[in-house]
């Protein structure tokens, strides 16, 4: 039986689909509310056509636009000031055209139709390029959306790095990527040519503080919830390092260690309740942490791999120094180091000495402690007694995103919408109040008058129109 050929995606092919999706757009089908509830209403039908095939984590957020997409399309009314009277103002969201959502590998269905879900929403016309390295779930996605949805205004293109480069070529209304810094600088290089905004949603050394007066089976089972439970570490917001007291630090690796236990049994090499390492060139990269000099007698837990099968046992490092590999990149996998300081509150230095995490951690029942955390360390998002519930159960009416070197812009729930629309502002006024003052020849009486009117005082107005003095 004969291969069939794939389509080629190159410039003139890239150039093409442009064409196509701004005569789309253009047409002023997809800012129409009938539109984007029926494609809204499609996707979700598609997730509950195929849940054997996706893991359904984006049927809420499509639940939640389709709920509340009447009142994120109404425009906001918001005062005038007495310099414009009468009037009256409102704020429109409006589409920004064509977009471009380049996703990541770990949670592929979630990371490509989360943010996709907002670019529909808004009313965009949208292009989303799934990870190659996901390519069962690329096949899939390219599959369930051609079938499900307007193809005309939506698209997804599969390759690698050179598909990706024809489409960074192209002049976009948004490109939003979720990925590694790397990459991240190249999608916004490309993007700076064309000065088109950019949502980055990237990672980091998320940590994870741990103080003394606290419950340490129910805190450590929510680290290893968050850490192994998951993706194996394999995700942006996963525990990266854990930080606490010299003294403290042997309570917390016994109770680590039990609980790891109780999780995974005692061949967690083994266990099909952890990830596989998502490829080979990530496990040679995690097997470089481990095998620095600088690390390698650290190990106090676990450290056995089995290459073939691409697993790496639950890993915990205990006094890592702060130069060694493991320290100076994001982990994202299952090696958990941990820091000892002399005084929980010596965490914050280490932290701010370091790129702004997209995820800060503390475990503690300190209010003072909890307030110092929220006030001096500066993170995408940060969770005091629990980890990564913020992201992996999508609280919507939080913001999910980066700053500084994790990323850049937010999304989940109405932030997605907003990171799709412009936020246009419209001022209304009638041909009544027309002030003979803001009009040539100028005198001193229209010049009082002007600077009592842009100084918002009615009084000093009032003192201009009769020509009095303010006392």
């Amino acid at each position: 039986m004969a291969t069939e050929k794939k389509e080629v995606f190159n410039a003139e092919a890239g150039a093409a689909m442009m064409k196509e999706l701004r005569s789309a757009f253009a047409s002023g089908k997809t800012k129409t509310h009938q539109w984007r509830v029926t494609q809204l209403q499609s996707l979700l039908r598609l997730a509950e056509d195929h849940e054997k095939d996706i893991i359904a984590m984006m049927k809420a957020s499509c639940k939640l636009a389709l709920k509340e997409l009447n009142h994120w399309m109404t425009s906001e009314k918001v005062k005038t000031s007495i310099t414009t009277f009468p009037s009256s103002a409102e704020i429109v969201s409006e589409p920004l055209g064509v977009v471009l959502v380049i996703s990541a590998w770990n949670y592929p269905f979630l990371l490509s139709l989360d943010p996709v879900i907002g670019a529909i929403a808004a009313g965009n016309a949208v292009v989303l390029k799934p990870s190659e390295i996901a390519a069962t779930t690329s096949s899939l996605l390219a599959k369930y959306l051609g079938e499900y949805l307007d193809s005309s205004a939506i698209k997804v293109i599969e390759g690698a790095v050179p598909e990706t480069s024809v489409l960074l070529e192209q002049k976009w209304d948004k490109i939003f990527y979720t990925g590694n810094g790397k990459v991240g600088r190249v999608v916004l290089a490309a993007a700076a040519k064309h000065l088109t905004p950019v949502v980055l949603e990237l990672g980091g050394k998320s940590p994870v503080i741990v103080d003394s007066n606290i419950n340490l089976q129910v805190a450590t089972r929510r680290i290893i919830a968050g850490k192994w439970g998951g993706n194996n570490g394999q995700a942006c917001v996963s525990p990266d390092y854990i930080i606490t007291t010299k003294d403290y630090a042997p309570k917390l690796v016994d109770a680590l260690k039990t609980e790891l236990k109780n999780f995974y049994g005692d061949d967690q090499l083994n266990s099909k309740d952890l990830s596989r390492i998502v490829s080979s060139n990530h496990f040679a990269r995690l097997t470089k942490l481990l095998d620095d000099d600088k690390v390698s007698g650290k190990i106090v837990h676990g450290g056995q791999r089995d290459e073939s099968n691409l697993k790496i046992a639950p890993t915990i490092l205990l006094d890592v120094p702060e130069d060694s590999l493991i320290m100076t990149e994001e982990i994202f996998g299952p090696l958990l180091p941990i820091l000892t300081v002399d005084r929980v509150e010596d965490s914050y230095k280490i932290i701010s000495s370091r790129s702004k995490p997209l995820a800060a951690y503390l475990f503690t029942n300190n209010k003072k402690l909890k307030e110092e955390f929220v006030r001096n360390v500066s993170a995408g998002g940060l969770v005091t007694n629990d980890t990564t519930l913020h992201v992996i159960l999508a609280v919507h009416t939080l913001p999910f995103g980066g700053v500084g070197e994790s990323g850049m812009g937010a999304y989940h729930g109405k932030f997605s919408f907003d990171a799709f629309s412009h936020k246009k502002a419209v001022l209304h006024r009638s041909f009544a109040g027309d002030a003979p003052a803001r009009y040539p020849p100028y005198t001193p009486g229209k010049l009082r008058f002007l600077k009592a009117l842009l100084n918002g005082s009615i009084l000093g107005v009032i003192c201009a129109l009769f020509g009095w003095s303010k006392a």
